[in-house]
């Protein structure tokens, strides 16, 4: 059974990002956003569940997008406004539902990256 989830990873403090929180929407062939789900990392950066799995997680164009400015306010960390990075959006493909899709975040305040993970 296939599934998403997702890992977010503070690099400039050494930790998980505890609290972010997270929009996921599926993306329709026409440019529109459906959201499909909210969810909040929790003390190890993760969430709880799955973001999609089974049957809802389908072929198609998704995006997650992390509130990451609001996080960074939350760590105490005195920085600009407007932040350089305020919401982080991924937007990736699923070809093979029946996969685990694992879409991690290494996060700071002025870079991120990504890739696929297991």
């Amino acid at each position: 059974m296939g599934r998403l989830t997702t890992h977010v990873l503070d690099t400039a403090l050494g930790r998980p990002a505890a609290g972010i929180a997270i929009a996921l929407h599926r993306i329709a062939p026409s440019g529109g956003r459906d959201k499909v789900g909210e969810f909040v990392t929790n003390a190890d950066g993760r969430c709880d569940r799955p973001l999609l799995e089974g049957a809802a997680l389908v072929a198609g164009t998704y995006e997650l997008t992390f509130a990451a400015g609001a996080y960074f306010d939350r760590s105490g960390l005195k920085l600009p406004e407007p932040k350089f990075l305020d919401e982080v959006t991924i937007r990736f493909g699923i070809a093979a539902p029946e996969q685990h899709y694992h879409v991690p975040l290494l996060l700071s305040p002025y870079a991120y990256s990504t890739y696929r993970g297991s």
